[in-house]
């Protein structure tokens, strides 16, 4: 279902501010709660199954999954359009902040970069208080990370769920509205959960391939938008985004390293700016003011893109 002009790019605003003023709701009324709890049930990885059952397992429960997640956002939209009637200025605004107030919750800009910030603020308290605070965001090892491997990683979250959080949900918002960033939120909640190798190897593998191919156009997006708000070249950056196991994550990771003129990397698998210093406390915080100017300007271009295009049409 595409977004309609005045009240999508007004949905887009509402979702930020709500966001940025009042962060997550609670558990019981959180829409990406409740994904984890549907996948949770499957019982998944069924490690007792061949490969090409769990396979095929997980990608038909991602296949309903998506659908039901698509289909209750757009039944929510049909009855928020069947509620305000008319397409005067007033039924406009209205329904401009209804649906952001259900888009709000597949945001988690907020979240995010409080998360981020808090582990700096935790290294000022001591390294195992960092390394415990970094637990939060990342799945790799932290006990034995330095400080510096600590505020590396913490930089590294920041840029990829940039994209994952804000960036990707209102790009997929602008093209197909609340169903598709209700898509996207699902997709990227089922390869959080399952896009592991090892044991989820199969089980979780349509998720992860899924997940790669709805962030694809998102997260380059997010490499130009750090660009563009640091006003620097990505020359170098596509030598370096393909460091990284994921087809997407270095995207945004590596733009943040060029411009913030630092290293950043995951012990023993990949260093992005090699010739680079490791970020010190100062290129933290500068990081994290670079990212909230791509957190706004993300918000306007998105607006500015569904009214250009609701004219266009």
């Amino acid at each position: 279902m595409a977004p309609l002009g005045l009240p999508a790019a007004g949905a887009v605003v509402v979702a930020f501010l709500v966001d940025h003023f009042f962060g997550e709701p609670p558990p019981k009324l959180h829409p990406v709660v409740w994904i984890g709890q549907l996948l949770s049930a499957t019982s998944a990885p069924w490690e007792d199954s061949r490969r090409a059952s769990a396979f095929l397992h997980g990608a038909v429960i991602w296949l309903v999954g998506a659908t039901l997640s698509a289909s209750v956002a757009w039944a929510a939209v049909i009855a928020i359009r069947q509620m305000t009637g008319d397409h005067s200025l007033k039924a406009d605004l209205i329904e401009a902040v209804l649906v952001g107030v259900l888009l709000k919750p597949l945001l988690a800009w907020r979240m995010l970069h409080d998360e981020v910030a808090d582990v700096e603020r935790a290294l000022d308290m001591g390294l195992e208080a960092g390394r415990t605070q970094l637990k939060r965001l990342v799945s790799r090892a932290t006990e034995t990370l330095s400080a510096s491997e600590v505020r590396e990683s913490a930089l590294e979250s920041l840029a990829e769920n940039l994209n994952d959080s804000l960036v990707a949900p209102l790009f997929w918002f602008s093209l197909g509205g609340l169903p598709a960033a209700a898509l996207y939120r699902f997709a990227n909640t089922a390869d959080a959960m399952w896009g592991y190798r090892g044991r989820w190897e199969w089980a979780g593998k349509w998720a992860a391939r899924a997940d790669d191919a709805l962030s694809y156009l998102p997260a380059r997006l997010t490499a130009a938008l750090l660009a563009l708000a640091a006003w620097r070249s990505p020359q170098q950056l596509s030598q370096i985004a393909r460091l990284t196991p994921s087809p997407n994550g270095g995207w945004p990771m590596g733009m943040l390293a060029l411009a913030l003129h630092v290293r950043l990397g995951k012990p023993g698998v990949y260093v992005l700016n090699s010739p680079a210093d490791a970020p010190s406390p100062a290129q933290f915080w500068r990081g994290l003011r670079l990212c909230r100017r791509v957190a706004w300007l993300t918000v306007v271009s998105s607006a500015t893109a569904i009214l250009i295009a609701r004219r266009w049409h």
